[in-house]
């Protein structure tokens, strides 16, 4: 479904991924961890070309994304983001913000992308907001939103970057739970998160990042309890002693 080969990037002198492999199989739930500036959310925004690879090759569903005219729109209706800091249209309702992009991208009809929005904020439990705007919602019902919004495109792969790092510590864990939620649909997720409970539970796959490369991959039991790779050892620890 994903597929990363030898993949570099620069932002100007800085080499910020380094010679990147990496497979994501349809249906599974890979967790990226790793310290601040490892190259974590410039990895998952390569996937659907927010980020354009400075060398490698980047194919998602067969297309790559390297090439000039490669159909990203099409990519981007697969491949739904969800950001740090929530990305709404604070001068739209909820419900305005969850049909925009069905209809003006995949030209669904109004009273469709409405039923359907409406079925995705009562999975996040939000469907008593629908006319709210943004600015009258808590940071972590936000997200949710932003889930929600995701989730009315019917994507095929979520990527989250970071998804609760912007909120107050009570409402992470409203939004973890439509998270570990999501996770049992077979919608492939790849989510990069400090959130190691959360990583532990759902991933089926954890992806230790430093420096801008991949140092580590295994299952959560593996990594969590076996991990010999020095670096990993010396941030789990670092990050077990402040949870």
């Amino acid at each position: 479904m994903i597929h990363l080969k030898n993949v570099n990037k620069y932002f100007g002198d800085n080499h910020v991924l380094k010679d990147i492999n990496l497979d994501i199989d349809e249906g599974e739930k890979v967790v990226i961890i790793g310290p601040s500036g490892s190259g974590k959310s410039t990895l998952i925004r390569c996937m659907n070309r927010l980020e354009e690879v400075s060398d490698g090759v980047a194919t998602v569903y067969g297309v790559d994304l390297t090439q000039k005219k490669a159909p990203i729109q099409k990519v981007r209706q697969k491949v739904a983001m969800v950001f740090q800091n929530f990305n709404l249209y604070g001068h739209k309702t909820v419900l305005d913000n969850l049909t925009l992009a069905p209809i003006k991208v995949q030209g669904v009809n109004k009273k469709q992308a409405e039923e359907t929005a409406m079925k995705y904020l009562e999975r996040v439990g939000l469907a008593d907001k629908a006319s709210s705007f943004p600015a009258q919602l808590s940071g972590g019902q936000q997200q949710r939103v932003a889930i929600a919004r995701a989730l009315n495109m019917h994507p095929e792969v979520i990527l989250f970057d970071e998804p609760t790092s912007a909120l107050d510590p009570e409402m992470i864990q409203e939004v973890l739970d439509v998270m570990i939620d999501l996770s049992d649909s077979n919608i492939t997720m790849v989510v990069v998160t400090h959130e190691m409970g959360f990583a532990r539970s759902v991933a089926d796959r954890i992806i230790f990042m430093d420096q801008g490369s991949i140092l580590e991959q295994g299952d959560p039991e593996m990594f969590f309890t076996q991990t010999v790779n020095p670096r990993a050892q010396e941030f789990l620890s670092k990050i077990i002693s402040h949870s």
